[in-house]
């Protein structure tokens, strides 16, 4: 959700500085704010870890340590 182009904001920028209903606005564009970062925190916590490598790799011979690629 892309808060700059909601109503909340324009709404909120709009509002002359120090009323109340623009301090109750931009407090609720915070909550709002504070609420999709604990979302998104949440879905970043539930990414499952990469694997652990269980052999290291090839640095020396000829198997697995060249890349071959052709145009």
């Amino acid at each position: 959700m892309n808060l700059a182009s909601t109503a909340l904001v324009n709404n909120a920028s709009a509002g002359s500085p120090g009323s109340a209903a623009n301090g109750a606005q931009i407090f609720v564009l915070k909550k709002a704010m504070n609420l999709q970062a604990e979302g998104a925190a949440v879905l970043l916590a539930s990414v499952p870890q990469p694997p652990a490598p269980s052999s290291a790799l090839a640095s020396s011979g000829n198997l697995g340590t060249r890349l071959n690629t052709y145009a």
